[in-house]
């Protein structure tokens, strides 16, 4: 027989696919180097990391059914290579001056190696966490989370010491060697397998039983239901607003309630811990209080945040309202797989997961673009601040109507099954 993998060392490999993919986050380091190089304007600087970000969405989604057919191992070594060249390209257009091929390098090839590197381990691991699926998928995509933390650093610091172009180079070296490593690992479980201690079934005493998931739809399917669509909108609404405070967290902190620019730097690397934080640890604590009523939660924290951002003037209590919504910001990407396949099941969970990914390549477009023009139009933070309040609010009555939906799927198929069994 076959070793079985040790499950914990799939979710390691998954972390680093993750932390290699998740260093787009540390994009903010390069943009005054690339400025102060070529003269290139801040925005078209900024455009690159909003294609990789809308590239990431779709390529998650179009490639998805792609990504399941091949399966990890071999589409974890895809991400390597797109990502990876992706970065040594946009060296290449860093040596040479040509802002097109950067936006064409770092924002779509490189965009679709992070779609592909994304959704790569994230199915695999729910296969092998049937007991602790917030767990796995939260441990994995903390990895996204937190590699700003590990890479911004390492970046400014190779900025200093190396030419630019060369930088990138390394970087994508780098990448390539973590994520085509973490890959070789990377397996499904053998078919039937269930983790120690537990059963499919109720019949075996002192044996723990694993919840069905609620159906097992192909993506086809779950396109057709309300739930997915319901999910979309939550999770646009989330990465919406997340992601928009975090484009203007900085100046916001220092011209809201006083913080200098060090105090405001510091804060923003602080952003990124908690980040990661509510990835592992909200995913982790859906497991126990279920996954609609996390993300309930996520909403009515994140409405009295954002609701209390405009009225505060105290620094402290500022910087804790805005760790606090992004660790609910984090905590939307990590429960998503493992809602996903409590309503779904796992038969193209990848696939499904890649589609639900296109709200947030749309969300990193959307989000700060309202901040810019509502900031522009009113010269105040607090707009902005009040429209997000109302989005969330949205969201948690959608969050209602799906968790009530939910129940009374699970009561329909309930009652078919007592039929059958009649």
């Amino acid at each position: 027989m076959e070793k079985v993998k040790n499950r914990w060392l799939i979710a390691a490999s998954a972390v680093g696919i993750h932390i290699s993919i998740g260093s787009v986050y540390a994009y903010s380091v390069m943009t005054l180097p690339l400025k102060e190089l070529h003269g290139w304007q801040k925005s078209d600087i900024t455009m690159a990391f909003s294609l990789a970000i809308l590239f990431l969405g779709f390529s998650a989604a179009f490639l998805g059914r792609s990504v399941e057919k091949m399966g990890p191992r071999k589409s974890g070594r895809l991400a390597a290579i797109f990502y990876s060249c992706g970065i040594m390209g946009s060296g290449l257009a860093v040596k040479i001056g040509s802002l097109p091929l950067f936006l064409l390098c770092y924002g779509v090839i490189g965009g679709i190696g992070l779609g592909v590197g994304y959704i790569t381990p994230v199915s695999t691991l729910v296969k092998w966490f049937p007991d602790r699926r917030g767990l796995a998928t939260g441990m994995a995509i903390m990895g996204f989370g937190f590699a700003a933390m590990i890479f911004g650093p390492i970046m400014a610091k190779l900025f200093l010491v190396m030419d630019i172009w060369k930088v990138y180079f390394l970087l994508g070296a780098i990448y390539f060697c973590l994520i085509f490593g973490s890959s070789l690992y990377i397996a499904p479980p053998p078919a039937g397998w269930l983790p120690p201690g537990y059963s499919a079934a109720a019949s075996e005493s002192g044996r723990k039983v694993i919840k069905k998931d609620l159906a097992q739809l192909t993506v086809a399917e779950a396109l057709r239901t309300r739930r997915f669509y319901c999910m979309w909108v939550m999770l646009f609404i989330n990465i919406t607003c997340g992601i928009a405070l975090i484009s203007v967290a900085s100046p916001m902190a220092q011209e809201v309630v006083g913080l200098s620019p060090m105090q405001a730097a510091a804060m923003v690397g602080l952003m990124g811990l908690f980040n990661g934080g509510g990835r592992i640890g909200w995913a982790s604590f859906s497991d126990y209080l279920g996954r609609a009523r996390t993300y309930m939660a996520f909403f009515i924290i994140q409405v009295f945040a954002f609701l209390a951002l405009t009225k505060t003037t105290n620094p402290l209590f500022f910087q804790c309202l805005i760790f606090i919504i992004l660790t609910c910001y984090g905590g939307g990407f990590s429960t998503l797989p493992a809602f996903l396949g409590d309503m779904f099941g796992t038969k193209q969970l990848g696939t499904i997961h890649g589609y639900e990914l296109t709200a947030w390549g749309l969300a990193g477009m959307v989000g700060p673009s309202i901040v810019t023009r509502v900031l522009e139009a009113t010269g105040s933070y607090s707009a902005t601040l009040y429209i997000f309040a109302g989005f969330l609010t949205f969201a948690l009555a959608v969050t209602f109507f799906l968790a009530h939906d939910l129940r009374l799927k699970r009561q329909f198929y309930a009652q078919q099954a007592a039929q059958e069994a009649s």
